[in-house]
């Protein structure tokens, strides 16, 4: 006798959302309590809008809000609800594949889940501003540290009508993201909508970006209606508001299932380090032919990544930008780890002592 929760009923009204056998079988000793299987679709202070094969549930999360903020139920979870109840809770969460995390604004060492379950982080940049490169490899770093497979889009093609300066954009953005592809796209126009809805027919994607990237009209685009309100970004510097305030989970018309977020303005590391050296791919694979295995890119000899920054093979904003997230990184995770703290500590230290013998080097020389 086939269960309830691998039912054809279930994976049909589920298989819009994600649903598969896998989940399936994740699911299978909650099914045994009689318990539904869902996904978030959104989350608002302690409680979150379920779809199940019953339709549309609100649930409580309190069972499962653990003071551990990485914990809590989020959009994008794959979900066990009570069938019945007023109100409904959640009783557990499946584990996750993927979950997309930064660090909190708080002085606390502390995640923040923003998505889970997510197989395309797409990070929506506007061509209404300047690039910014350094918040583009700031967002990879994440996306890649999630397990997802980053997608650069810079919206807003149609304010850059000069088709050299589009393509000269876009190349800035490949050399800062390697191994990403860079989509440019009108919400306007339509160009380049299409190759984006053949790669998000393919699973779960989350949209990413600050506020007045165009997330809200890029998502209205591939849900073929105006679902997101949308808000126009101030002339003076492209910046929108948050028109978005939650993560809203929308299965797409044409395959596939969208969250789309609130605007970031804060993106922090959250113990990045394998992100951080996938967007910066280049410089880890120089550093592999240093001469010495930990070394600084300062002035040691036999530096690998020193020579191609003096041949102009390697930009100088790139390696300062190497340096400012893996240092952040560290701070991150030395808050939660003693180990790692007491590295850094002797690391500062035997750097000061080799400063003051260079000083003292230099001094006798002097006299």
């Amino acid at each position: 006798m086939t269960s309830t929760s691998t039912s054809t009923s279930v994976f049909s009204a589920l298989a819009p959302y994600g649903w598969d056998s896998a989940w399936a079988d994740a699911f299978t000793p909650y099914d045994a309590e009689g318990l539904l299987p869902g996904r978030v679709v959104r989350v608002d202070r302690g409680q979150c809008d379920v779809v199940t094969a019953d339709g549309l549930v609100r649930a409580d999360t309190a069972f499962v809000t653990p003071h551990d903020p990485m914990r809590v139920v989020c959009t994008g979870d794959w979900v066990a609800v009570e069938p019945a109840g007023n109100p409904q809770y959640v009783r557990a969460y499946l584990p996750r594949r993927t979950a997309f995390v930064r660090s909190t604004s708080s002085k606390r060492s502390e995640g923040q889940i923003l998505a889970a379950n997510v197989d395309h982080a797409i990070v929506a940049v506007s061509l209404a501003v300047e690039l910014d490169l350094g918040r583009i490899e700031r967002f990879l770093a994440l996306a890649w540290e999630s397990g997802a497979q980053p997608l650069v889009v810079l919206t807003k093609a149609d304010l850059v009508p000069d088709a050299v300066t589009l393509s000269h954009l876009v190349q800035d953005v490949e050399t800062t993201a390697p191994g990403v592809p860079v989509l440019s796209v009108s919400a306007l126009d339509g160009a380049g909508l299409d190759v984006l809805v053949a790669v998000v027919s393919g699973g779960t994607s989350v949209l990413l970006g600050a506020s007045g990237a165009g997330k809200s009209t890029l998502a209205n685009a591939l849900l073929g209606e105006d679902v997101m309100e949308v808000q126009a970004a101030r002339d003076v510097d492209g910046k929108g508001r948050h028109t978005t305030t939650t993560r809203n989970l929308l299965a797409l018309p044409g395959g596939g299932v969208l969250i789309d977020t609130p605007g970031l303005r804060g993106v922090g590391l959250w113990d990045a380090e394998t992100g951080v050296g996938q967007v910066f791919s280049e410089i880890e694979a120089l550093a592999e032919r240093c001469r010495f295995h930990d070394c600084a890119h300062d002035s040691e000899p036999g530096c690998a990544v020193r020579s191609a920054l003096d041949a102009g093979e390697l930009p100088e904003r790139r390696l300062e930008s190497y340096r400012k997230l893996v240092r952040e990184n560290q701070r991150i995770v030395a808050k939660t780890d003693a180990r790692l703290r007491a590295e850094i500590k002797r690391d500062w230290k035997r750097k000061g002592a080799e400063g003051r013998a260079a000083m003292e080097a230099k001094r006798g020389r002097w006299q």
